[in-house]
């Protein structure tokens, strides 16, 4: 179902009301999480992505992916890293993933956000928070939510990469590697949902609908459930099953007003 549908489902019914003055901005309060840099980045990164990367996996552009990677180019060490943290064409080495993603964090940690290679480096943040959240058994990697924190924090405040956003919000929620802190998190995910994160406008939503740790703004969470609804993949069943109860319970004026926050979200998505 796409967002067209969605508002048709939500006109059903509803009475055009008046938007409310206030709104949820998503811009952090309080203390700002302090970048960590890992080191000082590498000269020349910037040239190195000149270079061409083979885009097969056949053999020999495995070796070609691997020599470029060797010689320190970040898109060739990213490539790799998802390899064989899918298993893609490769075995699948978890340990080897994260040493592909370390060389990405390592080497580019301080290069701009506005670089070509920033999106990279910042995924590459993400990677590591994630194999640190979790550990990699058997291996030196085990798990610390400490430093977890420290890589989706920087991501999310250097870099403002939005899955880092929604993942650093996820910690302060649950308090884990954070201390616990509902209004703080709902901060990140206001950030990740404003850049179209759909994991976090489905949380947000869920949140603001229920008033869950949150003053219930009913209306706004049903248009972030919306927009999550429409993104989500086939297996995020628990988004479609929060937007279903949150449609079922809402109001006609609840409805009304989602849709015409959802229709200001469409058009300012377009200019």
């Amino acid at each position: 179902m796409r967002i067209s549908e969605f508002i048709v489902a939500l006109i059903l019914g509803a009475t055009p009301v008046a938007l409310p003055a206030f709104a949820f901005e998503g811009t952090p309060v309080g203390p700002q999480d302090t970048a960590i840099p890992v080191v000082a980045a590498q000269p020349g990164a910037a040239a190195a992505l000149k270079k061409a990367v083979p885009q097969s996996t056949t053999p020999t552009s495995l070796t070609s992916l691997q020599y470029a990677a060797e010689g320190g180019h970040p898109v060739a060490q990213w490539k790799l890293g998802r390899m064989y943290a899918d298993g893609d064409g490769v075995a699948q080495d978890d340990l080897r993933a994260f040493e592909y993603f370390s060389r990405i964090a390592n080497s580019h940690a301080e290069d701009s956000p506005s670089a070509p290679q920033a999106a990279i480096v910042a995924n590459a943040f993400v990677a590591l928070g994630r194999y640190y959240l979790s550990g990699i058994p058997n291996t030196k990697i085990k798990v610390d939510a400490d430093r977890a924190r420290e890589m989706f924090s920087y991501a999310a405040s250097y870099f403002g990469n939005a899955d880092a956003q929604y993942d650093l919000a996820r910690l302060y929620l649950s308090g884990i590697g954070t201390p616990k802190d509902p209004r703080y998190g709902a901060r990140w995910l206001g950030l990740a949902a404003q850049k179209g994160q759909h994991q976090a406008q489905a949380t947000l939503g869920q949140m603001l609908f229920n008033g869950d740790q949150l003053p219930r703004q009913a209306a706004r969470g049903l248009m972030w459930l919306t927009l999550a609804r429409d993104s989500a993949a086939p297996d995020e069943t628990w988004i479609k099953e929060s937007y279903n109860k949150a449609i079922a319970k809402a109001s006609e004026d609840d409805r009304a007003m989602a849709l015409q926050m959802l229709e200001h979200w469409v058009q300012g998505r377009k200019d």
